[in-house]
């Protein structure tokens, strides 16, 4: 059971700082989309610009449009 959560929690795109970083990947805080990081799973997400946000995984189709 514990790897359907495992997948449950890397389907996750949207991470509070502070939080584990679900998946590696392209993230972005909702406040400012486009200022893109890449974080590794497990990584803790931090504030943005000293302000705590909410992280939102983005893929590179995002990210390059």
């Amino acid at each position: 059971m514990k790897s359907i959560a495992l997948l449950r929690e890397r389907a996750t795109r949207v991470m509070p700082t502070g939080s584990h970083c679900p998946a590696s990947g392209l993230w972005s805080p909702e406040s400012d989309p486009d200022a893109v990081q890449v974080f590794a799973e497990g990584h803790i997400l931090p504030a943005h610009n000293g302000v705590p946000t909410v992280w939102r995984r983005r893929t590179a189709a995002e990210v390059s449009s």
